[in-house]
């Protein structure tokens, strides 16, 4: 049976690749490795999905089992890398404090348990890193915002997450009255445990961190990391205005984009974990 897609990356790694026309996310194998594409498939198959984001993982997760390729997460282990609710408690002491809300939550509730400014995104993403929609400076913003929530084509599907705004080390070179402001932030991949990858989150400014920095961002990662356990996640690691490093977020491998992270040498350490296993 063929699945669209299917790629054999040096013999060793299997992919699902499916180009989405995003430049930040899309990569071509094909130009940097020798690959293969089998027309049908003897027996079962692991792989990685670079297909983009799933709306609905459990769905795709099933469809390609069925066509003999499975996924690298399970669909429980997808929401554990995806979903705040679920990753949150297993590392609330690296990152802001979170509540999350099964309804539009009113502004009381938030100030009974916030102060203002807070910080708002859906249990997956932000939408589009617009400032006014996440950084919420009073009650009357945040009125406004929750108007606008089920509108917005990002934020209506997802869940209300309202987090502790910690202010950041900022890196700004740009306006950011409408965007959100750039912060001494860092995306780092991992595969079974280890980083194959670390750059900037915000390709456009010109930052990184000292040696020391390094292994402070990197040993608040790898805590995260120990306890989401899964084969292929992304955890983004910032340093707060008062010098202390924060887990951000975390996502899914298989959905993320690469930020600054080298390309090329990131899938060639995978290669080179997975044929020397």
């Amino acid at each position: 049976m063929s699945v669209s897609g299917l790629t054999c990356v040096e013999d060793t790694l299997w992919c699902v690749v499916s180009p989405t026309g995003d430049p930040t996310y899309d990569f071509s194998f094909e130009e940097q490795f020798a690959c293969r594409h089998p027309w049908q498939l003897d027996g079962q198959v692991r792989a990685v999905a670079r297909m983009g984001a799933a709306s609905d993982y459990a769905q795709r997760y099933h469809n390609l089992r069925e066509q003999g390729v499975e996924l690298i997460h399970t669909p429980e282990e997808y929401r554990r890398t995806s979903e705040l609710p679920v990753w949150y408690p297993l590392i609330d002491d690296l990152t802001p404090r979170s509540v999350w809300f099964e309804q539009l939550p009113p502004a009381d509730q938030i100030e009974d348990q916030f102060d203002w400014p807070v910080f708002l995104k859906g249990e997956r993403q932000t939408s589009r890193h617009q400032r006014r929609l996440s950084i919420i400076e009073s009650r009357r913003q945040f009125e406004e915002v929750m108007s606008e929530w089920q509108r917005d084509p990002i934020l209506a599907w997802q869940r209300v997450v309202c987090r502790e705004y910690v202010p950041l080390r900022r890196i700004d070179t740009i306006d950011t009255s409408h965007n959100m402001p750039r912060s001494f932030e860092f995306r780092s991949f991992w595969w079974n445990n280890r980083c194959v990858g670390i750059g900037e989150y915000w390709v456009a400014e010109h930052y990184k961190p000292t040696d020391d920095e390094m292994v402070e961002l990197l040993k608040t990662a790898q805590a995260a990391v120990d306890r989401i356990d899964v084969t292929f996640l992304v955890v983004d690691v910032a340093q707060t205005a008062e010098g202390d490093w924060i887990v951000i977020e975390v996502n899914d491998g298989q959905d993320s984009g690469y930020g600054g992270v080298p390309r090329r040498a990131m899938w060639q350490h995978i290669v080179d974990i997975e044929r020397s296993a």
